[in-house]
């Protein structure tokens, strides 16, 4: 379990983190997401004590970074996007060396380096040179690392990096699988990888918490629809005057679309949030326009993202 308790990192007048507060449970798994420059590389900083807070706590099952950080850190496995491998030294070599320094018994540390090379899957590289890996295995022995010791709680900054789409889902299964015992922070720039692993997300911007919630109920909540997908049998012009005598119209959109058979396609948005198929069926009825479909455009997880941190102000 972790607890992130009004954190702040300032840098002279600059808070790189802002009073930011939340808690991961164990068997969970929470997407940090946030834009370049968020704050999310600090603040997992500050989780895994590599940096200091300026105020607040972090407490890693039961112990606090800061005032017991030995019996917190031998709680924690940490990936960074870098992962910290020595490119001179053979794989198994490395790993080995990493239970030495998390301080596994003597007579375990050769199990324990099997382990996480048989669960990562680099097994039959562990005599070759980690500069001689390819990018994708070198992240695999990055977070072969992390989990040396079966730590309870994972910190994994961008998990996938480098690995093909085959690894890429592979990756995701395994992340799942050690999510069940678990307690999982996951920051990732794939919007897609965090809605299909991530039991909740956090997202931040300017080093301030904006939300935190289930991916679903993020885009229920702050996306609704974006528009209306129409397919109607009608000339473009007297259409498109038809469209725009609704109320609260935004835009309507020809689609590139060829659905043929003198059919065409449009993207209708409202300007205001609220159902509109209701009254684009109606007006449909009314002039006399052949209306093949009707559909929502919802928005995904990367629309909300987008919308919420690419403004000048957070919400």
């Amino acid at each position: 379990m972790i607890t992130v308790e009004h954190l702040v990192k300032q840098y002279g007048d600059f808070r790189a983190v802002d009073d930011l507060s939340f808690t991961v449970e164990k068997g969970e798994i929470l997407g940090f997401l946030g834009p370049n420059g968020a704050g999310k590389s600090t603040t997992m900083n500050m989780i895994t004590g590599y940096n200091s807070a300026t105020e607040g706590d972090v407490t890693i099952n039961g112990f606090n970074v800061y005032d017991e950080p030995e019996k917190a850190k031998r709680c924690i496995g940490y990936l960074p996007e870098i992962p910290p491998v020595y490119p001179d030294m053979r794989v198994k070599e490395y790993l080995r060396f990493c239970t030495e320094l998390k301080e596994i018994p003597k007579k375990e540390r050769a199990a324990e380096v099997d382990r996480v090379m048989e669960l990562l899957h680099v097994t039959h590289m562990q005599n070759k040179l980690i500069k001689h890996l390819s990018k994708g295995y070198r992240q695999r022995v990055g977070l072969a690392q992390a989990l040396v010791g079966n730590p309870e709680v994972l910190i994994l900054d961008e998990p996938t990096v480098g690995l093909d789409p085959m690894q890429i889902n592979w990756m995701r299964n395994l992340i799942r699988s050690l999510g069940k015992e678990h307690t999982i922070i996951l920051s990732s720039h794939i919007l897609f990888e965090v809605n299909a692993v991530c039991d909740r997300v956090l997202i931040i911007n300017h080093g301030k918490k904006i939300i935190i919630d289930t991916p679903d109920n993020i885009i229920r909540t702050l996306g609704g629809t974006s528009g209306v997908r129409l397919v109607v049998r009608a000339e473009e012009e007297e259409f498109r005057k038809a469209v725009e005598s609704i109320p609260n119209i935004a835009r309507c959109d020809r689609l590139e679309e060829d659905p043929g058979d003198g059919l065409t396609a449009y993207a209708v948005y409202s300007a205001e949030r609220g159902e509109i198929r209701d009254r684009l069926a109606t007006m449909c009825a009314e002039r006399g326009f052949a209306l093949f479909e009707l559909n929502a455009i919802q928005k995904t997880l990367e629309d909300v993202f987008i919308e919420m941190t690419g403004k000048g102000d957070t919400i």
